[in-house]
């Protein structure tokens, strides 16, 4: 498929995107609805909370992009609806108190899960309400080339072993809470619509038109969008998501205005950050690390994960404990296996050995797909009481799952920023705590669920190491 495809543009947009960037005078925001999307950027800045207040000193420092973290992929709809629409109003009113324009990002998951449309509508909603701009339409670029998810022919795909796969087929769309069945984009916006958005609505910027056409033929396109109808970004590599964006900045200088809806990939390239090589262990300790050992909580139970966890309990000097969801999701029996866990973690890595704490891997769901996500809450709670029960920083954390890392860093840690410091592995971002949190400087590394090869949580402890 991929080898039928024409040429990518040959020349380097990222100068040009960059320029434009700085003519628009406009701050990136993206609202990411787990940490895991910094999973491609460094140097930014992630904020926990997003009064007008700190959403206005995150727009102040000028930075590339700034991430807000509000983890509404955890909320039932109308929680994350009513929290889309009191972040957008405080942003909006935030950017108009520093006399600056701000481009939304709401980023979500690569394979297609997230409370879509109703989260950027409300977002969307929120921004017009406050800045009286309507919205000429809604981007939808899932693109996310380091875990294999590829849009081509207006078909998602996710890149298992050497296939790729289209998403519908794909156990990501049986998600408890969030699945699908469609895995073309036009059809996959009108199933989360309902029918609202009709399949002959949803416009599409094809690998054909930034191949072949380049950034004027993506802004030919997007300059006819209107109504807030949904555009489909086609990208199969980074290069074909440069001149989509370049195109979009263009479109935009000339009064166009859109929303974004993408994956990770796209919010590295519309900040005009270029690749940057994985972080060395001595950037991360800057120096010689700690004699103790490290933490590493696994709350995911994806297929990947699971397979990476079987490979991570091989490695030596790595001393790891099953977390039985089972006791978790019993009130008589919850605390007694969380304050077990964490003493038996501490003891390890105070002891120079590395402690891996993973949740039982049979899935537990609820009858609907709130009782899921209310399982899923409380089995990340656990987590939490656990982090909050250590008392020494280990030398790193590893947090592998989107709610599990989130809520970690949150309320086990009392994180209110980050800075994202770059990636240890492909889409695997580490930050830096703020100085508030329990355990600043300490690495954090924010682990997705669906990223990786069966060996990488090992590699990436082995690097946390200094091996």
């Amino acid at each position: 498929m991929l080898d039928a495809l024409p040429p990518p543009w040959a020349d380097d947009l990222l100068p040009t995107i960059r320029e434009e960037i700085a003519r628009s005078d406009r701050r990136l925001v993206a609202l990411d609805d787990d940490p895991t999307g910094t999973q491609t950027v460094y140097d930014v800045p992630v904020l926990t909370e997003w009064s007008e207040a700190e959403l206005a000193s995150g727009l102040a420092e000028s930075r590339a992009a700034v991430y807000v973290l509000t983890n509404s992929r955890s909320l039932p709809e109308t929680e994350a609806v009513a929290l889309a629409r009191e972040a957008g109003g405080n942003l909006a009113r935030a950017a108009r108190g520093l006399g600056v324009g701000v481009a939304a990002v709401s980023r979500s998951d690569s394979t297609l899960r997230g409370h879509y449309p109703a989260e950027v509508w409300a977002l969307r909603d929120a921004l017009a309400d406050v800045d009286g701009r309507p919205f000429d339409g809604e981007v939808i670029a899932p693109f996310f080339e380091e875990g294999g998810r590829l849009t081509i022919g207006d078909v998602h795909y996710v890149r298992q072993d050497d296939r790729l796969v289209p998403a519908g087929e794909t156990e990501f769309a049986r998600d408890a809470a969030f699945g699908y069945r469609s895995s073309n984009l036009r059809e996959w916006v009108e199933e989360k619509t309902h029918g609202r958005v009709r399949v002959e609505t949803v416009r599409s910027v094809s690998i054909e038109d930034v191949r072949l056409g380049g950034p004027d033929r993506a802004a030919e396109i997007l300059d006819d969008v209107s109504d807030g109808a949904p555009v489909i970004a086609n990208a199969a590599t980074y290069r074909d998501l440069e001149v989509f964006v370049l195109g979009l900045l263009r479109a935009e200088a000339v009064g166009k205005r859109f929303v974004y809806r993408t994956g990770a990939g796209f919010v590295r390239v519309r900040a005009g950050l270029a690749g940057r090589p994985l972080l060395t262990a001595a950037e991360l300790y800057r120096g010689r690390p700690p004699a103790i050992g490290g933490l590493t909580v696994v709350g995911s139970h994806v297929r990947r994960t699971t397979e990476q966890l079987e490979q991570a309990r091989q490695l030596h000097g790595l001393e790891s404990r099953e977390l039985r969801v089972g006791r978790i999701l019993d009130e008589a029996t919850r605390d007694a296996e969380v304050a077990d866990a964490a003493s038996w973690a501490e003891r390890q890595y105070l002891a120079g050995k590395d402690a891996l704490v993973y949740t039982s891997r049979d899935v537990v769901a609820g009858a609907g797909a709130n009782a899921s996500l209310e399982v899923s809450r409380v089995v990340s709670a656990a987590l939490v009481a656990l982090i909050r029960s250590l008392v020494a920083p280990p030398r790193y954390v590893v947090a592998k799952g989107g709610i599990t890392s989130s809520d970690l860093a949150t309320r086990g840690l009392g994180a209110r920023r980050a800075m994202v410091l770059g990636q240890v592995a492909a889409g695997v971002p580490c930050w830096s705590l703020g100085p508030e949190s329990r355990f600043p400087g300490v690495p954090y590394v924010v682990f997705p669920g669906n990223v990786g090869t069966a060996d990488t949580l090992g590699e990436v402890i082995a690097l946390l190491r200094g091996a």
